[in-house]
């Protein structure tokens, strides 16, 4: 097989709305709905993950969400 072979012709529009959709889809269903078994998205997970981390609860004392956030 040459190398001239190998080489796919494809409409670059075509192309890029099509993989644009699949990592648009890709995304929706990863980070943007939340999970079925906890009802959580992973970036309120990993907040969560976070919380429990630093030992803070509905008793302990105040804390800046700034230092929540930068912890995740």
């Amino acid at each position: 097989m040459s190398q001239k072979d190998s080489i796919i012709q494809l409409d670059f529009t075509e192309e890029m709305r099509n993989s644009y959709r699949d990592y648009a889809v890709s995304v929706i269903i990863s980070r943007a709905l939340p999970d079925v078994r906890d009802g959580l998205k992973p970036v309120q997970r990993r907040i969560l993950y976070a919380m429990t981390e630093l030992g803070l609860a509905p008793d302990k004392p105040h804390r800046k969400s700034a230092r929540i956030v930068g912890d995740t």
